[in-house]
């Protein structure tokens, strides 16, 4: 028999709102008791009464068994989740920073009050890929996790390359879309999907690594002689975060734009979906299709936590209790696209090798290998204006 929950919502925005629409659509064995919001004065489409400004409104209210957290804030999202953890309620929250920065604390939060906090709404809006990576995947052997993680940037490249818009044209549909924020960098520059990585790492390998020491080198520089090169060579670009597991028990995390080509099932997955392609030794390649933005995309990952809560469900971390072999590694080598203005520059990164050196008339290029560890070291260097690089698949 499932429990009665009883709700207290942190935020009511494109999410909050999505979710209330989904819930008020069924019959299920809950109930929203209050919603804290920022804005006192903002119009809602909901009775006066069940909004409050005060945190303690849900926090302090013994009658919430679950919180759901779906604000932008980190730090006030992690101070709301680790109160409510650790007075005995249970969490779904949809901020991936806030969970891939704190996620380490938070499973312990909740192994020591028996409380559960579940996110699948944190990482690739309505693709059960946290879920499936706890259950499916307990006892596999996972090669690698990459794909399309931000359905933000994937609109901007779709529009780029299936259209013909220019980058600029296309961020500014984004993000009157809804699908980008007036500041873009978030999802632009990689972070969003470094943020995601970290939590994808954590269930598939069992390795909770800190965010800020993952590459993320994002479609931001991304120039009209970038799109010129994948066009002339059958490309498409996609912005793709990889978790991998390489020789002697190491994974490698980054996130870089990449060169792929039509035979990778990642080349067709347009607009705002995301697609998270895992390979394993014994399941062998599999692939996960959906949208990755949205109100009600990601309202209906949100849910389906809360309605997992009903039955007492959390997740394990089974791949932590056999991970002590396991390292995350930056020793990696990857075949890179480089365009640059500044011909100094290029003698200040060390490339293992170079395959191709082209001079033109409105900018120059070169294809080769790289260790990502030289990659994080000169990340300054090689993302400053005028350059752009991009994995070679």
């Amino acid at each position: 028999m499932s429990e009665k929950l009883i709700i207290g919502m942190f935020g009511f925005g494109v999410v909050g709102q999505g979710l209330y629409d989904i819930i008020k659509t069924k019959k299920l064995n809950l109930e929203i008791k209050k919603f804290v919001i920022k804005n006192a004065d903002k119009k809602r489409s909901l009775p006066a009464e069940l909004f409050s400004t005060d945190p303690e409104a849900i926090l302090a209210d013994p009658q919430i068994n679950t919180v759901v957290e779906l604000i932008d804030d980190a730090d006030a999202a992690f101070a709301f989740t680790k109160r409510a953890l650790s007075s005995g309620k249970n969490v779904v929250s949809a901020n991936k920073k806030m969970i891939a920065t704190h996620l380490e604390e938070l499973a312990e939060i909740q192994h020591e009050h028996g409380t559960s906090l579940l996110y699948e709404g944190a990482v690739c809006g309505s693709i059960p890929i946290i879920r499936n990576l706890e259950e499916y995947y307990d006892n596999e052997l996972l090669h690698s996790v990459s794909g399309i993680f931000n359905g933000s940037s994937n609109y901007i490249l779709s529009k780029i390359f299936n259209e013909g818009q220019s980058y600029d044209a296309a961020l500014k549909k984004a993000q009157e879309l809804g699908f980008a924020e007036t500041d873009p960098t978030l999802d632009v520059g990689g972070y969003d999907p470094k943020y995601k990585l970290a939590i994808v790492a954590s269930h598939a390998y069992g390795i909770y690594v800190d965010p800020e020491t993952i590459l993320n080198l994002g479609i931001d520089k991304l120039a009209d002689q970038d799109i010129r090169f994948a066009k002339e060579k059958g490309y498409k670009i996609k912005l793709l975060p990889l978790a991998k597991e390489i020789a002697n028990n190491q994974v490698v995390l980054y996130v870089l734009p990449k060169f792929v080509r039509p035979d990778n099932i990642l080349y067709n997955v347009e607009n705002e979906n995301n697609g998270v392609l895992v390979k394993a030794a014994f399941a062998d390649e599999q692939f996960f299709y959906g949208k990755g933005a949205g109100g009600h995309p990601t309202g209906s990952a949100v849910l389906s936590d809360i309605t997992a809560l009903r039955y007492g469900y959390r997740y394990e971390y089974k791949k932590h209790l056999e991970a002590g072999q396991l390292q995350y590694s930056a020793d990696y080598e990857l075949n890179v696209y480089f365009r640059y203005e500044d011909d100094e520059l290029l003698q200040k990164i060390q490339f293992e090798s170079i395959t191709e050196r082209f001079y033109g008339q409105d900018f120059k290029y070169v294809t080769g290998r790289i260790n990502l560890r030289e990659i994080i070291a000169k990340r300054d260097l090689i993302n400053q204006a005028g350059n752009f690089i991009a994995e070679v698949l």
